[in-house]
């Protein structure tokens, strides 16, 4: 066996040491504080940045995956060893007072908002403090995990939360049916993200919104973490390779084998129509050849163009099925293609093509019944930290017996500005605010959800989806 696999195979993984998920500079931290420091409370919030509300979410995959696994006199040691070799000095008295007096568990207290909930930006999210007064250095020392543990899926949920929002504009507009947004949006990003890990906790935060994707981990990680069995789906669908196999002349008989192996009352099926001639696929193949085929199969063909301008494409899609196979006029006036075809775009889409995409249709009097879209890294990768300006800092202190407030104001940048004291999340006429904790009384949204070891609050994905719903229903 090879050293690589000794590490792994063995009965400690460093990469999953919590000793080492930090910044270098975090190892130093403790022995910076002032004298008679005995708590740090620091907080989590969305400063601003490319929307205005954020869809809080991601936590408890955190918690239940690094924080409810006590630390380890191996991990300890591990984590010695790493910082004498890698230049920082090592607090190996604190790590091993946690270790004796709480069985490794972490001592520390988190509040955060519900999960799923619509936040405006600028809140405070989460807060953390230490149990300890032994202890007051773990709260900054889980600083890299802890925040990049939020900022990530609450970016994608939120970025996925406006998509959902621009496409229900359409649908009020266009449709008679809103509730066919649950599919309107399909996770495309599995292989376009950093790792397995992102397209897991990216692709879950996605379906906290959508209920169609292909990132199958996202769908594992709802079970995991959220105790939801099934929380996406999908539907068979052709790529470039199992179309094109069957050579340029063979492209009708490609998709006639979609047909035969998927069709049947009530199925859908995707078939990307783009390897060579989109139109003569759409006008010839889908429209003339095989056009009584798809009707009498009772399925709904999903036609896939994935080239092209997307804001452009798409629509011209929609317009030469219409042409082929027919259309009707909704409740509304608008077009609908025949029950057995629709488009789905999965090429360029961003929240922004979304919009002009299905702004396209209906000013050609199309309605959005009749395309949906897949997104990748628009979806999942496209999106950092500073997007939503995430940061986590330190608010107050407890130094010498006394709560003093915290906080920066760098005069070179004043949005960089941090909050002061203890805090808390209300509601005052209608809208969260963020209150000084001892003005909040019983009021603070925040709730405890894992204290010293403890998960306190275990969420449902159900409850999280309800939640990031409840804008739509009375919007």
């Amino acid at each position: 066996m090879n050293r690589t696999n000794e590490v792994v195979m063995g009965a400690q993984d460093p990469m999953r040491n919590i000793l080492l998920n930090v910044d270098s500079y975090k190892a130093s931290h403790a022995f910076q504080y002032p004298p008679e420091t005995r708590y740090v409370y620091s907080y989590i919030e969305s400063r601003g940045g490319k929307w205005d509300r954020t869809v809080f979410f991601g936590l408890q995959m955190f918690l239940k995956e690094y924080l409810c696994t006590p630390i380890t006199r191996e991990m300890i040691d591990e984590a010695e060893n790493f910082w004498r070799a890698h230049g920082e000095p090592f607090y190996r008295a604190g790590w091993d007072h946690i270790l004796q007096e709480y069985d490794g568990y972490l001592p520390v207290e988190i509040k955060a908002a519900p999960e799923g909930e619509i936040i405006p930006t600028g809140n405070v999210l989460l807060t953390i403090v230490n149990t300890d007064p032994e202890c007051y250095w773990l709260t900054s020392a889980l600083e890299t995990a802890l925040l990049r543990a939020v900022w990530y899926p609450t970016t994608v949920a939120t970025n996925s939360w406006h998509c959902k929002q621009i496409i229900l504009q359409y649908l009020d507009l266009t449709s008679d049916d809103r509730e066919q947004v649950a599919f309107k949006l399909h996770d495309f990003g599995a292989r376009g993200v950093s790792s397995l890990e992102s397209a897991a906790i990216g692709g879950v935060a996605h379906l906290v919104n959508f209920s169609g994707t292909d990132t199958v981990s996202g769908v594992l990680a709802a079970r995991t973490y959220y105790n939801e069995d099934m929380a996406g789906f999908s539907i068979p669908a052709a790529e470039h390779s199992t179309m094109t196999a069957w050579g340029r002349d063979g492209e009708a008989a490609a998709y006639r084998n979609m047909i035969h192996q998927f069709g049947g009352k009530g199925k859908l099926v995707a078939v990307v129509s783009d390897s060579y001639d989109l139109f003569n696929a759409v006008d010839k193949i889908w429209g003339e050849e095989l056009r009584q085929e798809v009707i009498d199969s009772g399925a709904t063909i999903v036609v896939r163009p994935d080239s092209g301008d997307p804001a452009v494409v798409p629509v011209q899609c929609v317009e030469h099925l219409g042409e082929k196979f027919g259309y009707s006029l909704n409740g509304r006036g608008y077009k609908v293609l025949a029950p057995c075809v629709r488009v789905i775009q999965g090429d360029g889409i961003t929240i922004d093509t979304i919009g002009l995409i299905l702004r396209n249709l209906a000013d050609k009097g199309w309605a959005a019944d009749n395309i949906a879209f897949g997104m990748g890294g628009g979806l999942l990768q496209q999106l950092n930290r500073d997007t939503l300006k995430f940061a986590m800092k330190c608010s107050a202190a407890q130094i010498g017996g006394q709560w003093v407030d915290v906080y920066k104001d760098p005069i070179t940048d004043h949005a960089k500005h941090s909050k002061r004291g203890r805090l808390a999340l209300v509601r005052e006429n209608g809208k969260y605010v963020t209150v000084a904790a001892d003005d909040a009384g019983d009021r603070d949204v925040l709730i405890p959800v894992y204290r010293n070891g403890k998960l306190l609050c275990d969420w449902t994905f159900a409850e999280i989806r309800e939640r990031a719903g409840l804008f739509f229903e009375t919007a």
